[in-house]
């Protein structure tokens, strides 16, 4: 499971040094893709097929699913960490996000997402209070 919170910095080439923490895990390959709120979804490899065919079983006669498919899956890649933990990043996704020195990657569960950090910053100070308020109606009964 990916958790907590790290702030590295893109290099000149558009790699970024990849969490101590999470290498291992991220070291037989993953993929990367547009998330949500601007920000990257980085999958290690089996969970994106996992998550990919979920996606697939998705009925394509929903105009919402082949939307969602079309964002998410277009702008995937797939990348193999070099041997000092550093990914490159695509331009594209890199354009997508925001991306330009400092980063921040989150862990969230059984992806990471990457951030520019002023808009991680923001985002969090935007969603603090609406998570201190909803946390027992989106979870009852769990805290």
């Amino acid at each position: 499971m990916f958790l907590g919170t790290h702030t590295p910095r893109l290099d000149d080439k558009g790699r970024l040094i990849l969490p101590a923490k999470f290498r291992e895990r991220l070291a037989g390959g993953l993929v990367m893709t547009r998330g949500q709120e601007r920000c990257l979804y980085v999958f290690p490899m089996d969970e994106f097929v996992r998550v990919a065919d979920q996606l697939r079983a998705a009925p394509v006669t929903s105009k919402a699913v082949r939307d969602y498919l079309r964002v998410f899956l277009s702008g995937a890649s797939d990348e193999i960490p070099d041997k000092q933990g550093r990914v490159t990043i695509p331009a594209n996704l890199r354009h997508y996000a925001g991306l330009d020195r400092d980063c921040t990657v989150i862990g969230a569960g059984g992806r990471l997402e990457l951030w520019d950090t002023t808009a991680w910053e923001a985002y969090l100070a935007d969603s603090e209070q609406a998570f201190s308020d909803q946390a027992e109606e989106v979870i009852p009964g769990l805290l």
